[in-house]
Formats: C-alpha cells, structure tokens, sequence
C-alpha cells in the first residue's frame, strides 16, 4: 500500500514524457510578393508509424480554407485548385515526421494564419496535434536605379558608383546594399556590402583596401547609396553591380526574403603607362668648356595625381643626376646638378663640359600613384629616347696616316698596316691610344657596316672586340705600339672575309685632377682598302636531281657536286642546303654540313619532318641531300652552297673560298583526295543462329594521302521496314579505333572490326527474326595537314542500304516436336502392351480345372 502512490506518479509521468508535440517555425513570418516562400511542420513524441501525415488549413479573419494533405487528395480547397495542378503550392516531405509548405509565387492574397495538423495515430490522446503560425505577404515595392559610372578613369583618380534603391517601409523589414564586380571571364565577386544591419563587410580582396581607407561609402538624402574608390588601379577595371536584398530576422537569425540586381556599367582604368611620354631638348654640339642644357618635358594624363621620379643617365648605364618623387636631389655637384624648372619639366646641367662627357643621354621617368594611407605605388617607368650630345676639342694638333708595309695578294697572305702619329712636336699629352676599325666591302647603294678590331686604352693594354677575341688570342692577329707615336696591325693568315676598309683612330688622354684619365681629342685616319686579287682560288658547285618526286609521300634526292679551282690539297668542304618557295622570295637554310660532317638542321620549319630528312658527304667533292615522304610545303627550288675551309693556327677553321650551285626544281601534281563508300554482304537470306558478315569499303581517289595522315570514323544503322526513317544505331567506331555498342534486348549480338585501312566490317552472330531489315553505313573521313599537323574532318559519306532476310525454318522446328511426340507414341504403346500383358497373366487367369472325363472315347467326340 506505501508503494501504490509512487506508481500511479510514475505512470503519469510516463505518459507526460511521450506527449505528441507538432511544431512551426514562430510567427509572424514577413515574405514578398513573387517570391518563393515555405514553412515547415514537425511532430515529435508521437505513437504510432514512423511515417506521419500531415494537414495545412489557412485561416482570413473567419473563414478558414483547406490548403493541401499528405494523404487526401480531395482534401484541398476548389480555389486552389488551378494553383495546384501547377505545383504553385506544392507539400515536401522532408522525413517521416518533417513535411513543408512549399509556395513558388507567394502573392498578397497569401497573407493568413496558417495551422499544420497530424491525425492521431497514439493509443492516448495527449499533447497538441494542431500548431499556427501568421504569414504576412507584402507587395515587391523593391527598386533598382544605377547610375552608369564613368566609363574610362585614369589610373589613380577615383571611381564613384552610385546606386539607388526604394521601397516601402515595413516593420521587421531591413535592406542591405552589395557592390560586385565580373572581370573578364572570372565569376563575380562581392566588393562591399552594406546591412542588414548597421554594420559593413567588404569582400576578400577588397578588406585590407577598405581597412586602409581606399575604399568608403556615402549615403545621400536621395536614397542613394555611393561606394568610392580613391587611387583607381588597372586591376579594378570591370562590369559593376549593384544588388538589392529585405531581410527578416527570424529566431535570431537573418533571413533573406528578396532579391534583385542590376547593372551599372563597365568601367575601363587606363593605366598610366599609356599616357606618359617624354622628350628631351638642348643643345647637342658643343665644345670642350661649353655649359650643357638638357630638359626633360614630361606629359601624362592627370600629372596632379602623380609623383614624378626623374632620372638622367649616360649611355644608358652611368647616372649623373637623381631626382625622388619629393624633390630631393641626389649626385648633385658644383659643376652638374638637377632642377626642376615647371610642374613636369625638369632640367639637366653640366657646366665645364669635358670629352669624356660625350654620349647619349636619356631622361628616365617613374610616376608614381598614392593608394591608400599615404602609401605609393609604382604606376609607370620610361625612357626617353637617347639624345647624342657630341664635344670637340677646341685645339686638335695631330696629324694621323695610315699605310700598309705588307699587303696580301692571295687568301693566307700576311697583311701589316702601319698608324703613324706626325706634328709630335705640337702633341701636349702625355699618352696616346689606339683603335682600329674594319667595314665589310658591300656593293655600292648599300650601307657600310664598320666594326671594332681592337683598342690600345690610355694604359697600353690590349682590349680586343668580341668578334676578334679568339684569332686575337692565338696569336692570328697582332696589335702593336712600335714607338710613342706609331701603332702595327698585323694579319697573319689573310681570309677572305678580311678584305675590306680599315681605319685607325687615335685618341689623346690627359690626366684630370681626380687621378684618372680623360679623353681629349680623337683623330681618325682616312680608311685605307684592302682587297685579295680575283683569280685567286675559288669553286664551282653543280646540283641535279638524282630521284624526282612524284607525289606527296615519294623521296626526292638531289646531288651537289664541287670542282676547286687554284687550291692545294688537305682542305675541307661545308655545304649548306638552301630552298626557295618561288623566284624571287628569299631562300632559307634547310640543313648543313660542317667541314667536321656536323649535320645541323637549320630553318626547318616542319619538326615532324626532321627525321625525314639527310645529308651525307658520298665522295671527296659530292654530297647527297634526300628528303623522304615530301609534302606540298617542300614544292620550291633547291641549291647547294659549298664551302672551302683550312685550319689555321690554333685549330681554328678559316674559309677560303665558297660557291654556290643551280636551283633544281622539286614540283609534283596534287589534287584534292576524294572519297566513296560502298557496301557488301556475304548472305542476302540467312536461318535463324547463323552469323552475316557485312563490309563497308572506302575508295580514295586522286592525290592519296599518307596511311598514318588519315583515320574514319564508322557507324552501322539498321531499320525494321524497308525505306523507313526509323533507324537504330547498331555500332560505332572512332577515327582512334574505339568500338562502341547500343544496348540490344534480342540474344543476337554483332560485332565491329577493321579487316584493312579501308574496310570495316560487321559481323551479326545468332541471327534472330529481329536482325532482318535494312542495314547501312556511314563514314566520316579526317585528314591531318602536313604542315600543321590538325586533323580536318571531311563531309560524311552514306552507303547505299541493303537488306537481309531471316528465314523461318518449318521443318527444323517441326522436326524436334514430331521426334519427340512419336517416340512418346511408342513409349506409352509398349507400356500399355506390357501392362495388359501383366494384367491378364496376373489378375484374370482362371486356377480352378474340370477333372477329365475317364471316357476316351466321348473326350474325342466332344474334341
């Protein structure tokens, strides 16, 4: 009895702890017209099944209507009818005891309170089956007002975008304003974002822009709402957006209930690189003591947004004068310095000029732009273009001549020339240096290219250009002082490339207060010719065609044979292979031959050719050039350019003498490969499991292309009827050679297969009655060009179509049927035989016999 009270509070409060409970989300819920909307029902603490069905009603003032059930679909309301035959208002089941609401368009006609109920499967009616919540539908008053920025902004100006936006007031509604902008072919990005709430966020690359104040919004009394870039970069060039959202704070959480976008316009940063120019003005002729004036005029678009950092250099590499972005002066001397004359011209000053002042000078500009908290960014660096400022020396008293002690008369002949420095007496310096200079005998009307042998610098040390460091090196040339005032160039072995105009020049050095030497004056000599005489030793080449192409795809080969004139033996012969589209287009080098037999491919232009190609020495003076699998790129004219060559001293190679030979033509016919398709078939009429075999062939006429520079494509189509355009693709094969098969109900099956280049083949293994009809194939060729190496598709071709007929065999499924029925005939007779046969033997027989009469006589009577 003590015990009876703690049990019936134990079962009670069993039963409170599995009370049903549904629930909806806390009302009232704010939504927009137009938009779509839902609300979800749960139920917990239930009895019954798993799965729970659901009920939602809507309730206007005192009329209550039924909206939509999980489980009775007679259940909705007739005026929602149209709305749900077109899913407008639609329940989703999101678990067995989760279900929503679902309303594409909501409209303001939606706005009620609405009540999700579940029927009662428990064995105990407790807890609540009914939950409301109020909806609210307002009207789409949101509005959308860009203005379109400016559509092309200088580097470092600022770029507005304004953006208004309207609509009705609404309590528990809140805006929030984002800018995002499309680069290019990127996705859009969020750049700042204003709201819901008070606060802001910008986007992920735009944060530390906005921390350090390059980035602000500005709200007007218009309702427009400005985000400003200060210091425009070329990075933010792009396709702007403004977007529009409500808000509804929801549980604690906001809740997105409306948005919209528009478009503002592109906006285009021109960088400052583009408009900045600069030039250079002065005086460019003066004499030693003069005063040099140079000034830098400096343009660009918005100069009042830059900083200009102002460089003047020398022959590019020295740096006489540095001015920064704010105004300080670096390197500026008594005797040179740098002012800044206007807001963008800046000027250069030397006073005392010297010789060794002489140069090129050029003016070199960055411009720089202000971010964001004072911080500067290189926008921009230039170059003005180089400006000569030459200085003569005001007394020049030397006299040079130049001369030749030893001159070469053939190739390898020794040649000395002599510098020789007169009026010493006049001389006021206390050293003299040296250069010789050489230019290449061209034709007349064509401009003289003059090069640097070697100098003797104010100390007497050798400085030898790079062209003539090696022969300078071994020894093959000599660069002399023979006394104070006469200088030696000495040619060893004379070449033929050295034949042409040499020029000394002499400089005078006098010491300068610093310690170092300066140039005073240069004296250059009248240019003195050295020629070889022409019957010197030469070649002649001839070339002729040993195997002429035909067509793309055959070998040509062609023969270069040398004839030496007026040259010993122990000499070595170079070739060069040069081709020639047409007369009068420049020829290119194809392929050489060192005198070491170094094979070197030149301006070979097609690299899957290179294999294809050789050149082989066959004899003393005759080589072969073959060229395999020719293309329509190789149609031109083909020459030999042979080359006599002797070591020198030193090992080095010296040409001697060189010739070139013929053209030979290399042409061949080509006209455009055509295809054509045919189809076979062994059988026309086959039985029911027997195999067909079917074959598309290809012919190629015209111009065949190589094996390996053609691939098709193959598909087999079948149709039940004749002439009917119902088709079923059967197989297929690639131009990679890859078989693909549809999917086939029958027990038949086929197969695809490549019998040789041009023939395909398909094969149909236990025909069924379903395999007859037509069948026909297409095919789809591809070429691949030989100069560049893409596949190009030609047009499809189509065969004719064929039919096969499947027989039906009457007597070979007769046969079977009729074997079986006879052998059972004949079983079940001779069961039957036997059984009757036991039958009477075992079950009629009569046992019982009469006793035989003992009259004989009457037995025989009655027998």
């Amino acid at each position: 009895m003590e015990r009876l009270p703690v049990l019936v509070i134990l079962c009670f409060a069993s039963g409170l702890s599995w009370a049903r409970n549904v629930s909806v989300p806390p009302g009232p819920l704010l939504r927009v017209e137009g938009q779509a909307l839902s609300l979800r029902c749960e139920v917990s603490d239930y009895q019954g099944p798993s799965e729970q069905d659901f009920e939602w009603t809507a309730t206007q003032g005192s009329n209550t209507i039924n909206v939509i059930s999980t489980f009775d679909s007679t259940f909705p309301d007739q005026s929602l009818k149209d709305r749900l035959i077109n899913e407008d208002i639609s329940v989703q089941r999101l678990g067995n005891s989760i279900v929503e609401l679902k309303i594409r368009e909501a409209k303001v006609t939606d706005s009620a309170t609405y009540t999700c109920s579940t029927p009662s499967t428990d064995s105990v009616i407790s807890g609540n089956y009914h939950a409301s919540v109020q909806l609210r539908v307002i009207s789409d008053t949101l509005v959308l007002a860009p203005e379109a920025p400016v559509s092309s902004v200088l580097e470092g100006k600022s770029v507005s975008l304004r953006c208004i936006i309207s609509h009705d007031f609404s309590k528990g509604i809140y805006l929030s304003v984002t800018w995002s902008v499309k680069k290019n072919e990127s996705l859009e990005e969020d750049i700042f974002t204003f709201g819901p709430d008070v606060g802001v966020t910008a986007g992920l690359n735009f944060s530390q822009r906005y921390a350090d104040g390059g980035m602000y919004m500005h709200l007007d009394s218009g309702g427009g709402y400005s985000l400003v870039f200060s210091g425009a970069v070329p990075a933010d060039q792009g396709m702007y957006m403004c977007t529009g959202k409500l808000w509804t704070r929801e549980q604690g959480v906001w809740n997105r209930i409306q948005e919209k976008t528009a478009a503002m316009g592109q906006v285009a940063v021109v960088p400052t690189v583009e408009s900045l120019t600069m030039q250079v003005l002065g005086s460019s002729l003066l004499t030693t003591g003069d005063t040099l004036n140079l000034t830098c005029l400096v343009s660009a678009g918005d100069h009042s947004v830059l900083g200009l950092e102002v460089t003047w250099l020398v022959n590019a590499t020295r740096v006489l004068a540095h001015l920064d972005r704010n105004g300080i002066v670096a390197k500026n001397t008594n005797a040179l310095g740098i002012t800044r004359v206007g807001e963008t011209n800046f000027r250069l000053e030397i006073q005392d000029v010297e010789l060794s002042d002489m140069g090129f000078y050029t003016c070199r500009v960055r411009a720089w732009v202000q971010h964001s908290k004072g911080k500067w960014y290189q926008a921009a660096e230039k170059t003005s273009i180089p400006v000569p400022v030459l200085i003569t020396p005001k007394d020049p008293v030397l006299s040079v001549a130049l001369d030749s002690s030893v001159v070469a008369k053939y190739v390898g002949d020794p040649t000395e020339l002599v510098c020789q420095v007169t009026n010493i007496s006049l001389y006021g310096c206390e050293r003299l240096g040296v250069s010789w200079f050489y230019s290449a005998a061209l034709p007349e009307n064509d401009q003289m290219t003059t090069e640097i042998i070697a100098s003797l610098n104010e100390n007497g040390a050798l400085v030898p250009s790079e062209k003539y460091r090696s022969r300078i090196v071994l020894g093959l040339i000599v660069v002399t002082k023979m006394e104070p005032a006469t200088f030696k160039l000495r040619l060893l072995h004379t070449a033929k490339t050295d034949a042409g105009e040499y020029v000394c020049s002499v400089t005078t050095w006098a010491p300068t207060r610093h310690g170092n030497w300066k140039k005073l004056s240069e004296h250059q000599t009248h240019a003195l010719k050295v020629s070889l005489t022409s019957k010197g030793p030469g070649v002649s080449v001839a070339a002729r065609a040993m195997q002429t192409a035909t067509s793309i795809g055959s070998t040509f080969e062609m023969a270069c044979q040398a004839r030496l004139k007026n040259l010993q033996a122990g000499l070595s012969l170079s070739i060069v292979i040069l081709f020639q589209e047409s007369i009068g287009v420049p020829s290119r080098k194809l392929a050489s031959l060192s005198p070491d037999l170094v094979l070197k491919l030149e301006d070979w232009q097609e690299s899957s050719q290179k294999d294809s190609l050789s050149l082989v020495k066959t004899g003393r003076e005759e080589f072969r050039f073959r060229i395999q699998g020719v293309q329509l790129t190789d149609k031109g004219f083909y020459s030999c350019e042979v080359g006599v060559w002797t070591r020198q001293d030193g090992n080095e190679w010296a040409e001697v003498a060189k010739g070139d030979s013929n053209k030979v033509l290399l042409t061949f016919d080509y006209t455009r490969p055509s295809f054509s398709l045919s189809i076979s078939l062994d059988t026309s009429s086959v039985y029911p499991w027997e195999t067909v075999k079917m074959e598309c062939i290809v012919s190629v006429s015209g111009t065949s292309p190589n094996t390996d520079d053609v691939a098709y494509e193959i598909q087999w189509y079948q149709s039940k009827l004749r002439g009917s355009d119902s088709l079923t693709l059967l197989a297929s094969m690639d131009r990679w050679g890859v078989v693909k098969k549809s999917l086939r109900n029958d027990s038949s099956d086929c197969t695809l297969e490549r019998l040789r280049a041009q023939r395909f083949a398909l094969n149909i293994h236990g025909t069924q009655d379903s395999d007859a009809g037509e069948y026909y194939c297409t095919v789809t060729p591809w070429i691949r060009s030989s100069t560049l190496g893409v596949w190009r598709r030609e047009p499809d071709l189509i065969s004719k179509r064929i039919f096969l007929n499947v027989r039906f065999a009457f007597w070979d499924s007769m046969k079977l049927p009729l074997l079986y029925g006879a052998c059972a005939s004949v079983s079940v007779g001779l069961f039957s035989l036997i059984l009757g046969f036991i039958c009477g033997h075992c079950c009629c027989r009569n046992t019982t016999h009469p006793p035989r009469s003992r009259i004989k006589l009457m037995d025989l009577e009655m027998d």
